[in-house]
């Protein structure tokens, strides 16, 4: 028997593996992983198609120009900041991979690296598999998850590398504002910390709201990687294409790592992309029609035993469970999936430390008569 040392040894498989797997088994409705329940436009699908002959090779390390190009001029209109799409903008493969490298070309052995809790899975072990260490800084359901500054104030040390931020939020729906901005550049001014923002739900906001992008402050904007993702946009979760935008000083650091992860992503699907980005009504409807699905969702609970929660962005609700049942999260949430046949997730996976709150997240990504089911099989079980 051949051993070595596990390099994440608290790493156990991700909830959202579990509980698509629990799903499948039980022949469950799966509001758990956050994809959607249906196709993406045929219009993209028949670029797809277009571009599969003659264009099969290897595309360029840093994205396929013409990729580059419509993301910058798309995010240019969209937030009214130029970019540059050959210093500036990088194609990945998925928002994940933007994340990785965008922690690993800056944080070294030692370095602290501040995260918000409830935070996707992915933030810890990536800071741990660099040498940083994650400082946790939990955020209270009873304040609809908002961020405490003064509290980030007092966390910040001479080792401070980076801050995580995620906003619109993965899994609370939470938003930030525009003063949010404000206190985090406060914060950070005249140091050398820099900021990651997971982007990846920038289209979908909810309520009027628009989206406050890191990249709106100038302040921000200096020393932070913005990670997105097309696959949440265009519903194509599975073509794995996102990118990262940085000033060109960080982007030099990034594509050094990019290019020894997967070095470049899938040549037809980039060019695709690159048509598919320059009609903006592809994008600028994507809150309306998640709204529309969140208030479908949500209309649901309404005189049950089920606590709505405040959603402002993202395609996830959660649901307050604290007049239903005194299990924990994790319990419920594998009971519901095999008992009643709806399966999601429990958010206290996303802390380091349970706060001990009684709080299930469920994907509204889904068709109509999915999520009325869904909610009915809820409601009628309590």
């Amino acid at each position: 028997m051949i051993s070595f040392p596990s390099k994440q040894p608290q790493v156990q498989t991700t909830i959202f593996t579990k509980m698509s797997a629990l799903a499948l088994e039980h022949g469950a409705l799966n509001l758990s992983q956050g994809f959607p329940g249906f196709d993406c436009a045929p219009a993209l699908q028949e670029l797809l198609q277009h571009y599969a002959k003659g264009h099969n090779q290897y595309a360029p390390m840093a994205g396929v120009p013409a990729l580059r190009q419509s993301l910058a001029a798309k995010t240019s209109s969209f937030y009214n900041i130029p970019v540059d799409a050959d210093s500036e903008a990088t194609i990945v493969s998925g928002a994940t991979e933007a994340i990785f490298a965008a922690i690993h070309c800056c944080v070294s052995p030692g370095d602290e690296v501040i995260l918000f809790d409830p935070s996707y899975d992915a933030y810890d072990p990536i800071v741990r598999l660099a040498g940083g260490i994650p400082v946790h800084i939990p955020l209270k359901a009873s304040n609809n998850f908002a961020i405490d500054w003064s509290s980030v104030a007092a966390k910040i040390t001479p080792r401070t590398r980076a801050i995580m931020v995620n906003s619109p939020h993965n899994p609370t729906g939470a938003v930030w504002s525009m003063a949010d901005l404000d206190a985090f550049a406060e914060i950070v001014k005249g140091t050398d910390i820099l900021i990651v923002s997971d982007e990846v739900y920038e289209h979908i906001v909810f309520d009027g709201a628009q989206h406050a992008s890191v990249l709106l402050h100038p302040e921000l904007r200096k020393r932070s990687f913005v990670c997105g993702s097309f696959g949440k946009t265009y519903h194509i979760t599975g073509w794995k294409i996102g990118y990262c935008i940085a000033p060109t000083f960080l982007t030099s650091e990034f594509r050094k790592l990019h290019q020894w992860v997967t070095f470049s992503s899938a040549t037809p699907l980039q060019y695709a992309l690159a048509d598919y980005l320059k009609e903006p009504v592809h994008y600028l409807g994507l809150s309306d029609f998640y709204q529309k699905k969140r208030d479908l969702f949500s209309s649901q609970f309404i005189g049950s035993r089920w606590k709505i929660l405040p959603s402002a962005g993202s395609f996830f609700q959660c649901l307050d469970y604290s007049a239903i049942s005194g299990e924990k999260d994790v319990d419920l949430a594998d009971r519901l999936t095999r008992e009643i046949k709806v399966a999601s997730i429990p958010v206290s996976v996303f802390y380091e430390t349970d706060p001990g709150d009684k709080i299930l997240r469920f994907c509204f990504a889904k068709e109509d008569e999915v999520l009325v089911e869904a909610a009915k099989r809820l409601v009628n079980a309590y």
